[in-house]
């Protein structure tokens, strides 16, 4: 610039500028203060951390953390096959239950029907139709694995049968009567049989 004092390179620069020349025995204690100050300053020796116990064995760098891994990949699989298959009968289990309690509230209607045929004439034509609707009930209960017995004639079973009156009879403990007939739903009772037993 026109109104500044430029310096030529034969000028001593100023020692109190960054940069210039500064007496030899002040660079010698600057070195010597800065070599203190690097022998002081050495880093300590830094411990290994110790492993986390909750990290599986071998992810402490060992070389053998995928061995771990498989094996926690494997037991988390078989859990939640083992979820998956007790998912699926919980549900196959409600289903069933909620049939069987369908089957229950029809079953009434069913013996209701079986009562108005066994009183109407077997010439009335509304007989005939409310023949027609049991049938198609019973046909519609058997597709559905529900079978009736009436246990006649047999041996008492309180597992099967519920007595409801005892009457005198020749052999003790054998079904005369079926007040209302059991039924049985894939082969576990899903009623009992009404009956009258011989004293």
């Amino acid at each position: 610039m026109p109104g500044d004092p430029e310096k030529t390179p034969t000028e001593r620069p100023d020692p109190a500028e960054p940069g210039g020349d500064e007496d030899p025995a002040v660079e010698r204690e600057i070195d010597e203060a800065t070599e203190r100050q690097g022998e002081d300053a050495a880093p300590e020796p830094v411990e290994p951390a110790e492993p986390d116990p909750s990290a599986p064995s071998g992810a402490a760098g060992d070389g053998a953390p995928a061995e771990d891994y498989l094996a926690l990949a494997q037991r988390t699989q078989a859990d939640f096959e083992n979820y998956r298959k007790r998912a699926s009968r919980e549900i196959s289990e409600a289903g069933a239950r909620a049939r069987a309690g369908l089957v229950r509230e029809l079953l009434p209607v069913v013996d209701n029907l079986e009562r108005a045929l066994d009183s109407a004439p077997d010439d009335d034509p509304m007989a005939a139709g409310v023949r027609l609707v049991h049938s198609d009930l019973l046909g519609l209960l058997q597709r559905s694995g529900i079978e009736p017995f009436a246990p006649a004639g047999e041996q008492f079973d309180p597992t099967m049968h519920e007595a409801i009156s005892m009457r005198e009879g020749e052999t003790s403990g054998l079904v005369l009567d079926v007040v209302e007939k059991g039924y049985k739903l894939n082969g576990s009772i899903l009623r009992p049989a009404r009956v009258v037993v011989a004293a």
